[in-house]
């Protein structure tokens, strides 16, 4: 347990607002959206500023506590949650919300890292400008988590990861020093790229504590398209067609097994099937532009026609309006949501080249009804990137202790399977508390090795977020 004096100490550095120590009030931040992780700590921090971050770090740095940096508590792999050992203090950057500085001309907005993704979005809205990061938990996820676990979501096709995003970075780290490496710039060959040490490393090597992100011009109109299609292979021959005749327009490419529409239809009221039949497997497409009349609408059309002439595509809606492009993009955004619904599964966010997705969802079907011949798999995820979300449902007639002893060995031929294909274990979830050891399993030693040596370097009292991703 921590010394009642040094959280005496903490609490000097802060307003009331600053410190939460009743268990009802703390208890939102102590556990996964998912519920699978929970925990206990004495304190909840909430500094205001980048000045109050330092001088609690420099206090738990002088006497070991560990520090677990939290956004917006939207991850899935108990990377923002303490362990149960009492000796850390969580630190919530949600005060930390402030747009610091819009720069039109330079296309750049810097933002304090507790800015919720969707208010991010909105202020590069208000100057006609995107950021283009967009994922389901947008409307509470925070900037500093996205960068921390370096998200994904469904524009990455076009537009990158989140690492893509980020020109600068202003980080805390473990000694309580500040790195002020706010620069706009987009060439900066002045020796090592600092920024990408901290982007994806879970809060494990210093406290993300504002960022300078890169904003693109406003699409001006954009299509959107349900279409089915006669197996993941086509898919991916008609991923080709588009990019071949819409070119760099083509911002997303979402892949959705028939079973993804299925749940989504029973547990999601109001909605409907896009189409009339029923087909094995869909797509979700958008292209946009920023500008107009360059025959966006056309070019995918003609797509469309090719893959209908090379027995690709087999249906397809293209939407007329704004009020159609979100009705098809519900269903896909209320996968999760239905899923969760629906009962206990076993989920994995892997990624493997776009060439490979095919091969692997005809291989992993095959490992899964090895082991649960007839449970209900739902892959869907973002095609056009190679990251699929590979999920099962657990058999109604089976017990669920029965189900879960199952899941480890399942798991690891699914990850077997995607190594020997080039692939990852984890996509864009990140490694948490949950994957450290398939970290082990699919990494080498010297990859292994070379993380252990930046973490000893950076952070040899091991403070930063401890029992995460090593």
């Amino acid at each position: 347990m921590i010394k009642e004096q040094i959280l005496c100490s903490i609490r000097g550095c802060l307003d009331e607002k600053g410190v939460v120590e009743d268990a009802i009030a703390m208890a939102p931040y102590l556990s996964d959206r998912r519920g699978d992780f929970s925990a206990v700590t004495q304190m909840v921090v909430r500094p205001s500023s980048t000045h109050e971050v330092s001088n609690i770090v420099k206090i738990c740095a002088a006497v070991d506590v560990g520090i677990v940096p939290q956004s917006g508590n939207t991850g899935l792999v108990g990377g923002s949650i303490p362990d149960g050992s009492g000796n850390q203090i969580l630190l919530s950057l949600d005060r930390m919300n402030r747009v610091r500085d819009m720069d039109v001309l330079n296309q750049t907005m810097t933002v304090d890292a507790g800015c919720i993704l969707a208010d991010v979005q909105a202020a590069a809205d208000e100057t006609g400008l995107l950021f283009p990061l967009s994922l389901a938990a947008e409307g509470s996820c925070r900037i500093g988590g996205n960068i921390g676990t370096n998200a994904g979501g469904t524009q990455v096709l076009r537009y990158g990861n989140t690492r893509d995003l980020v020109l600068g970075l202003e980080v805390v780290l473990p000694n309580g020093e500040v790195w002020d490496g706010l620069r706009r710039l987009r060439k900066d060959n002045t020796g090592y790229n600092l920024k990408q040490l901290f982007v994806g490393s879970e809060g494990t090597l210093g406290i993300i504590t504002a960022a300078v992100l890169k904003l693109y011009p406003k699409p001006r109109q954009a299509v959107t398209v349900f279409a089915a299609v006669v197996s993941p292979l086509a898919a991916n021959e008609f991923l080709s067609c588009c990019r071949q005749e819409c070119g760099d327009t083509v911002t997303t490419f979402e892949y959705m097994h028939r079973h993804c529409l299925d749940i989504v239809l029973d547990k999601i009221p109001g909605t409907r099937d896009p189409l009339g039949a029923r087909y094995e497997h869909y797509l979700l497409i958008q292209v946009d532009s920023p500008q107009n009349g360059n025959g966006l609408r056309e070019s995918l059309e003609f797509a469309l026609e090719k893959g209908f002439e090379a027995g690709q595509v087999e249906d397809a809606v293209v939407s007329t309006n704004i009020e159609q492009s979100r009705e098809l993009w519900r269903i896909r955004e209320s996968i999760p949501e239905a899923a969760k619904i629906n009962g206990s599964g076993i989920r994995h966010d892997v990624s493997v080249p776009v060439s490979e997705v095919a091969t692997f969802l005809r291989e992993g079907q095959r490992i899964v009804r090895h082991y649960l011949p007839n449970a209900y798999l739902i892959p869907f995820g973002h095609y056009g990137d190679g990251n699929i979300h590979y999920n099962m449902l657990k058999p109604p007639e089976m017990e669920i202790q029965d189900f879960r002893a199952l899941e480890h060995e399942l798991r690891q031929d699914i990850y077997h399977l995607v190594t020997k294909l080039g692939g990852s274990f984890s996509a864009e979830h990140g490694i948490g508390q949950l994957k450290r050891q398939d970290l082990v399993r699919f990494r080498s030693d010297v990859e292994l090795g070379i993380m252990h040596q930046i973490k000893a370097a950076l952070d040899p009292k091991n403070i930063m977020n401890p029992g995460k991703v090593l």
